[in-house]
């Protein structure tokens, strides 16, 4: 009787190795959540962009850093809007670009152009492309160009060259932006630019 549960306990170990090593889930290793994976934010607005060469880690839409260590001076970085979702990778995964802001001490808002890209990972965020001072954001769209693939057309008034700061800004102003997947950077597209943007 002892033999007989014996050699049936033995062939039920035997089978269920069987099935495991069918179906792949014996002499293969799970990655540990944390591993050699790089991990990013779930959410754009928590994500790490690149300010005039720092990293600025944004928290629920804000960063505030030190302009210099031990300062009373803050640096605030604030997400600020004109969002506009699309695919920048052909990837099937919707990313975003959208403006932030930045101010310092002096009496200067600086509007940035980032984008964050969706990926498995969560979002990675770029380098800001800067529009300028106390500008007046319009809109932010897809070039209308046919030649242009994933070109971004941020639209803004600014003012005229010998203008002073404190006039209001009236002069429409567009800049054309691709984004360079791999070192995450933004490029200057001409606006009737003949070639193909690849």
């Amino acid at each position: 009787m002892m033999k007989k549960i014996t050699i049936i306990g033995g062939s039920l170990v035997v089978i269920i190795l069987v099935v495991l090593f069918a179906t792949g889930r014996l002499g293969k290793t799970q990655t540990p959540v944390g591993g050699t994976t790089q991990q990013y934010p779930a959410d754009y607005k928590n994500a790490t962009y690149m300010i005039d060469g720092k990293a600025i880690t944004l928290k629920n839409g804000m960063a505030e850093n030190e302009i210099v260590p031990g300062s009373a001076s803050k640096l605030i970085t604030k997400y600020f809007g004109n969002e506009l979702v699309t695919d920048l990778n052909d990837d099937g995964r919707t990313d975003v670009v959208f403006l932030l802001t930045q101010t310092g001490g002096g009496s200067g808002t600086f509007y940035y152009v980032v984008s964050a890209l969706n990926t498995p990972q969560g979002y990675v965020g770029s380098d800001g492309y800067l529009l300028g001072d106390r500008i007046a954001p319009q809109t932010t769209e897809l070039s209308q160009n046919p030649r242009h693939k994933h070109v971004i057309v941020v639209n803004y008034a600014d003012r005229k060259p010998d203008e002073s700061m404190v006039t209001p800004p009236s002069i429409g102003k567009s800049v054309y932006l691709k984004l360079d997947i791999q070192n995450m950077q933004w490029g200057i597209v001409a606006p009737n630019f003949e070639g193909e943007s690849r």
